[in-house]
């Protein structure tokens, strides 16, 4: 299956093949048909991950006093490798989508295989052919809205 990713450590965005994802407790499996891009929301993520490593601290200094906090309990030697790791693993666009129920995860109530769903939710409701996301991050679409506006309105 195709999904967007980018990577954190230089911002290079592509489209990746990647396994389907699995169904959990409480998901639902979402066929998406459209999927909501943001330019601000996107520029914000490309920005960020194109920055270097100072400038990156600079914009979140909350991420840097995980770092530190790491570095007092693990070491520095095991900080650096978490954070490169980090800063290599490609990530997830996306936050809004519309599609169908493909599949419903034991605890999910309230849908149908085949049911029009719009998903919202960054790391869940991304820009890929198949996504699972959590029930409550789920709604189903009346026959009056299309995909493309159940993406865009979640």
């Amino acid at each position: 299956m195709k999904q967007i990713t980018q990577l954190l450590n230089g911002g290079a965005v592509r489209v990746e093949e990647v396994p389907v994802p699995l169904i959990g407790e409480g998901q639902v499996l979402v066929r998406v048909e459209r999927s909501l891009v943001s330019a601000g929301t996107e520029r914000q993520a490309i920005g960020f991950a194109a920055k270097n490593l100072l400038q990156k601290a600079r914009n979140r200094p909350d991420l840097v006093k995980q770092v530190l906090r790491k570095v007092r309990t693990d070491g520095i030697q095991s900080t650096l490798t978490s954070v490169r790791q980090r800063l290599d693993a490609p990530i997830a666009l996306g936050y809004s989508c519309a599609g169908t129920v493909s599949k419903v995860g034991q605890g999910a109530t309230g849908f149908q295989m085949g049911q029009r769903v719009a998903c919202a939710g960054a790391g869940y409701a991304v820009h890929a052919e198949i996504v699972s996301v959590p029930g409550n991050l789920v709604v189903g679409l009346p026959d009056n809205v299309d995909d493309e506006s159940g993406a865009f309105t979640t």
